[in-house]
């Protein structure tokens, strides 16, 4: 994420910095990079997996624009990837950095590859290492972003320095996973805000009430039930299933969890 998040928006942040990019591309980037890094933090391996496939896509076009003057539409899938990015490479001199023609590219087809092969986003895969992967990949995106920011900053050195020097800070993952428990590392939360947080990480699939309480480790599980779960329910921030005593994470709780807690 970016230094000093907590006065200022990190899109907007971001715009600034790439206020030389073509919009078409400066949002898609903005927007994909912001992903990756939400769902790092909150260990949500697979969908920061789809944000880098998505932050890789819109980089690739937005060279192939300053180097080739045209790109592939969004919306038409680039047939190889690598061998794209091997025309970036063995293009003639052109307009274009050496960084977007040759350093840029290369950086992109370790990303891509790293999604596309290491089980990330795939079923059956033979190591699960997808945490250590996706640390390796959200940091050289953060490397590639600042990059870009710094060939394309709209904003005095002084600043664009200062912003590439705190979007390469190594964020706090929110949520760790240790000995098949889950704990919330962000200070200040209350329990509500834990659970929810805990719940984001399992966006996809509920999660056993008990697991929930020992997680947050609540001392009292019928409290916990009642003013915890049973408020974050009536509020429609979560869905609990009291047959199945499992807990899932509404569209609403999706929405405040991005919005306020990350």
């Amino acid at each position: 994420m970016i230094a000093n998040t907590n006065t200022k928006n990190p899109n907007s942040l971001l715009e600034v910095a790439l206020a030389k990019v073509p919009k078409a591309f400066r949002t898609k980037l903005t927007t994909s990079y912001l992903a990756i890094k939400k769902n790092c933090l909150a260990m949500r391996h697979d969908s920061a997996g789809m944000a880098v496939a998505k932050f890789c896509e819109a980089v690739i076009r937005l060279l192939q624009e300053k180097v080739h003057g045209s790109h592939t539409p969004f919306g038409t899938r680039i047939a190889n990837f690598a061998d794209e990015c091997r025309r970036l490479v063995s293009a003639p001199v052109t307009q274009a950095s050496e960084s977007e023609r040759v350093v840029l590219p290369r950086a992109l087809v370790f990303l891509y590859t790293m999604r596309n092969k290491r089980g990330i986003g795939h079923v059956g895969g033979d190591v699960d290492a997808n945490a250590i992967d996706i640390a390796a990949m959200a940091r050289t995106a953060d490397w590639i972003l600042c990059e870009l920011i710094r060939i394309n900053h709209g904003m005095s050195l002084e600043e664009a320095q200062d912003l590439v020097d705190g979007l390469s800070v190594r964020q706090l993952p929110i949520i760790w996973e240790v000995a098949g428990k889950k704990r919330v590392l962000k200070d200040g939360l209350v329990a509500k805000d834990q659970v929810l947080v805990l719940l984001y990480s399992s966006v996809d699939s509920a999660v056993l009430f008990e697991d929930l309480c020992d997680w947050v480790e609540y001392s009292n599980p019928g409290v916990f039930k009642s003013k915890v779960i049973g408020a974050l329910h009536k509020a429609r921030l979560l869905e609990f299933d009291r047959e199945t005593e499992t807990v899932t994470l509404s569209p609403k709780g999706v929405q405040y969890v991005e919005n306020t807690l990350l």
